[in-house]
C-alpha cells in the first residue's frame, strides 16, 4: 500500500507560528514599506543608462509619440527583436509622467511589488503566514531581483505573468467544482501576456512544467477544468493580433526576410542554438552560471542547505515507502544530464537538449509502466494537498528554467523567472526548520546544523565584506571627492560588453573616494546585521532573526543604489545631452545642428533619448540596428568614416559623440579639424567649427 507522499506537510501544526507572525495587514504594510524604500525611492536616479536601458526607452518613446503599437523603432530603424508589452507599458507611463527615468522604470518597480505580493498570496495559501511573510521579504531583498531591475529589461514582468499562470493552473485543478473557470481564464490571459513580454520561451517554460506536472500527478484527467478550447481562443485573441500585424507590416528585409523569420526563427530557435545573427552575445561558463545563482538569491541562498536537506529526506522516505518508485535509479538520468550541462561548452547544444528530453521521457515512461502494472492505479507521484502540489510544480518549473538556459546562450538575468519559485521553497524550508529548531529528534538536529551553518557563513561573509570596504575607505582617505567617477575608473567599452554585469570589473580602488557614503552604510550593515541575526536565532527569536537578515540586505541594496547613482556620468551620457541643450538654449549653437554618434548605437543611446530626436551613426550599422537597417525604407542615418570626413565642416554644424573606445580612430580620422565641446568619463563631444560667441 502506498502510504507516503513525496512532499510531506510539516510535522508541527502551522498554527503554532501564528503567535509571532505579523497579521496579514501588518505583514503587507511591512512588505510595502520595504518596496517603497528599496524600489520606489530608487526610481528617480540615476538617469537612463547607455546601451539597453536607453535603447529600450527610445523604442517606448516612439510608441508614446506615434501611437504605433505594432512596430518598435529606434532612431527611425525597425527594432523587431523584442516582444512589445514592456514597451507598451513604458509608453503609457511616458504619456502619464513624461519622458524621464521615473516613468521608464516605474512598470518594472510595480512588477517587483506585484511579484512579491503574489509570492505572499501563494505561500500563504500553500504553506502558512510565516512562509508568506518570508517570501515577500525575500523577493524584495534578493540581490538578483534588485540588480536586474536597475535597467529596462522585461524579465521581472515575464516572471510575474508566468507565476500568475502557474498559480492559476494549480487553482484550476484544485477547484474542479468551479464551473466558471475563472482561474483557468486568468491562466490563459497571463500566459498570453507572458508571450507578449518575452516571446515563445514563455510557452516552453509553462507547458514544459505543466505537462510534466500533470503526467506525474494524473491531473491530466481533469483537463476540462483548464478550459483548453475557450482558453486557447482567449490566448490567441490577446497574443496573436500584434504578431500578425507585425508580420504583415515588416517584410522585405535582409535576404528577403521579414518579421516572422527574424523574430521567431532568428531570435528564438537560432538564439537557443547559439547561431543567432548577428553574433553580438555571449554566455556564462557553466561553473559561473550555476554558482552565481547563490549571488542572485543572496542572502536567502544561504538557506539552500536547509532546503536540500529537507528535500532529500522527504524523497528518501517516499522512495522507500512506494512500490511504484522503489528501485528506480532516479539519479542515473539526471546525472547524465548534469554531466552534459557541465560539458555544454564542448558538446553541441542541440545534442544536449535532445539527450535531456529523451531521458526525461524515459523516466516518465518507466514510472508510467510501473503505475499501469500496479493494483492501485495511483499517480506517479502522490501530491494531495495544495502544499504538496505547489512544492512539486515550483520544483519542476525552476529546474526546467535553470536547465534550459544552462544549455542555451544566456545572460545572467535570463533565469529571473525561477527566482520566485526558488524563494518560496527556501522560505517554506526555513519556516519548517524554525518549527523543529528546538526539538530533540534527528530532523531538529539537522535543522539546527544547517541554520547555524547559514548564519556562520553570513557572519563570516559580512565581516569579510566589511573589512574589504574599510580597506578601500582607508586607502582612499586622502583622495578628494570627484563627482565624475568615470575619470577614476579603467573603463572598457560598453559596446564590447556581452554580459550584463561586465561593468563591475571597471571598479578600481581610487573610486572609493566617490563612494564613501554607500561604503560606510554597507560596512555598518554587514558588521552589525549578520551577527545580530545569529544572536537572535540562538535565542530562538526566529521571526526577528529572519527579519534582521532582510533589513541587512535592504540596507546594503540602498547603499548599492547610492553607489550606482554615483556611476551615472560613466554609465549614462545624459550630461552630454544636457550640454547640447544648454548650448542651443543660450544661442551658442543653432538648433538645426546634426548629432552623430561614432560607433555602435549602444555607446551613447541615452543622447537621442534625452534630446528627443533621431541621430546619425558613424560606423554604427551593427548589433541591434543591423537587421532593421536592411529594409528599403530605412532612414539614411548610417554613415561611414569617409562620409563623416567628407561632410565635416560643411553644411549644418556637426556635433559628434565619441566613446573612449573610439577616441584613437576619431583622432586619426579628423586630426586637428575638431573642436572639443565637453569631455566626461572618457566620453567626448566634438564639433566641426568654433562655438558662436
Amino acid at each position: 500500500m502506498i502510504n507516503q507522499t513525496l512532499l510531506e506537510s510539516p510535522a508541527e501544526p502551522t498554527a503554532t507560528l501564528g503567535t509571532e507572525t505579523p497579521r496579514r495587514s501588518l505583514a503587507l504594510i511591512i512588505i510595502s514599506g520595504f518596496w517603497l524604500v528599496i524600489y520606489f525611492a530608487a526610481l528617480f536616479t540615476p538617469p537612463l543608462l547607455d546601451d539597453a536601458d536607453a535603447t529600450h526607452a527610445s523604442a517606448a518613446r516612439h510608441i508614446a509619440l506615434t501611437g504605433d503599437l505594432v512596430t518598435l523603432r529606434v532612431d527611425g530603424i525597425r527594432y523587431l527583436e523584442k516582444a512589445p508589452l514592456p514597451y507598451w507599458l513604458v509608453a503609457l507611463s511616458f504619456r502619464l509622467f513624461g519622458f524621464n527615468t521615473f516613468a521608464a522604470h516605474l512598470p518594472q518597480a510595480v512588477g517587483v511589488l506585484l511579484l512579491s505580493l503574489l509570492g505572499y498570496r501563494w505561500a500563504e495559501r500553500a504553506f502558512n503566514p510565516r512562509t508568506a511573510f518570508y517570501t515577500g521579504l525575500a523577493t524584495l531583498t534578493s540581490a538578483g531581483v534588485f540588480l536586474f531591475t536597475r535597467y529596462f529589461i522585461p524579465e521581472v514582468l515575464l516572471a510575474l505573468f508566468l507565476s500568475i499562470a502557474l498559480y492559476c493552473l494549480l487553482r484550476s485543478l484544485e477547484s474542479l467544482e468551479d464551473r466558471s473557470g475563472r482561474h483557468a481564464y486568468i491562466m490563459w490571459a497571463a500566459l498570453a501576456l507572458a508571450v507578449l513580454t518575452k516571446g515563445l520561451v514563455a510557452l516552453v517554460f509553462f507547458f514544459g512544467a505543466a505537462i510534466i506536472y500533470v503526467a506525474l500527478t494524473n491531473d491530466y484527467k481533469n483537463w476540462r477544468a483548464l478550459k483548453p478550447l475557450t482558453g486557447t481562443l482567449l490566448f490567441l485573441l490577446i497574443a496573436a493580433p500584434r504578431h500578425i500585424l507585425a508580420g504583415l507590416r515588416n517584410t522585405g528585409g535582409m535576404n528577403g526576410h521579414g518579421f516572422f523569420w527574424f523574430y521567431f526563427v532568428n531570435e528564438h530557435f537560432l538564439r537557443f542554438l547559439g547561431k543567432r545573427y548577428p553574433m553580438d552575445y555571449n554566455k556564462l561558463p557553466s561553473y559561473l552560471y550555476w554558482s552565481l545563482h547563490l549571488v542572485w538569491l543572496f542572502p536567502w541562498s544561504l538557506f539552500c542547505g536547509v532546503l536540500f536537506r529537507q528535500a532529500t529526506s522527504s524523497f528518501s522516505r517516499f522512495n522507500n515507502a512506494n512500490p511504484l518508485a522503489n528501485r528506480i535509479s532516479y539519479w542515473q538520468p539526471f546525472a547524465v544530464v548534469a554531466v552534459g550541462i557541465l560539458l555544454r561548452d564542448t558538446v553541441h547544444i542541440a545534442y544536449l537538449f535532445t539527450v535531456f528530453v529523451a531521458l526525461l521521457v524515459f523516466l516518465v515512461y518507466e514510472l508510467r509502466q510501473r503505475q499501469l502494472n500496479s493494483a492501485s492505479g495511483a499517480p506517479l507521484l502522490l501530491a494531495f494537498t495544495f502544499l504538496q502540489r505547489t512544492t512539486l510544480l515550483l520544483s519542476i518549473f525552476a529546474t526546467l528554467v535553470l536547465a534550459f538556459f544552462s544549455l542555451s546562450t544566456n545572460q545572467e538575468y535570463y533565469t529571473f523567472p525561477a527566482y520566485l519559485p526558488l524563494l518560496i521553497l527556501i522560505a517554506a524550508a526555513l519556516t519548517r526548520a524554525e518549527q523543529s529548531f528546538s526539538g530533540a529528534d534527528s530532523e531538529a538536529k539537522s535543522s539546527r546544523r544547517w541554520i547555524t551553518a547559514a548564519h556562520a557563513t553570513f557572519t563570516i561573509l559580512g565581516i569579510a565584506i566589511a573589512l574589504t570596504l574599510i580597506y578601500g575607505l582607508w586607502t582612499s582617505r586622502n583622495i578628494p571627492f570627484v563627482p565624475d567617477i568615470g575619470d577614476l575608473l579603467a573603463h572598457r567599452g560598453v559596446g564590447d560588453y556581452t554580459l550584463s554585469m561586465s561593468a563591475l570589473f571597471d571598479l578600481t580602488g581610487p573610486s572609493f573616494a566617490a563612494l564613501r557614503l554607500p561604503a560606510i552604510l554597507a560596512t555598518l550593515a554587514f558588521l552589525i546585521g549578520p551577527a545580530a541575526a545569529w544572536l537572535l536565532r540562538s535565542k530562538h527569536r526566529h521571526l526577528a532573526s529572519t527579519t534582521t537578515i532582510a533589513l541587512t540586505s535592504a540596507t546594503f541594496l540602498i547603499a548599492a543604489h547610492i553607489a550606482f547613482a554615483r556611476f551615472a556620468p560613466m554609465l549614462s551620457s545624459k550630461n552630454l545631452a544636457d550640454t547640447i541643450r544648454r548650448l542651443e538654449a543660450s544661442g551658442t549653437i543653432s538648433s538645426d545642428n546634426q548629432i552623430l554618434l561614432y560607433g555602435d548605437q549602444a555607446y551613447g543611446s541615452s543622447i537621442p533619448f534625452y534630446l528627443g530626436r533621431d541621430v546619425s551613426l558613424v560606423e554604427g550599422r551593427s548589433t541591434s540596428m543591423l537587421f532593421g537597417s536592411t529594409f528599403p525604407d530605412a532612414p539614411p542615418i548610417f554613415l561611414t568614416s569617409q562620409d563623416l570626413l567628407n561632410t565635416w565642416g560643411k553644411g549644418n554644424r556637426k556635433i559628434l559623440f565619441v566613446p573612449i573606445e573610439k577616441r584613437d580612430e576619431v583622432d586619426h580620422l579628423l586630426g586637428n579639424k575638431k573642436i572639443l565641446v565637453k569631455e566626461t568619463s572618457g566620453k567626448t563631444l566634438y564639433t566641426d567649427r568654433p562655438l558662436d560667441k
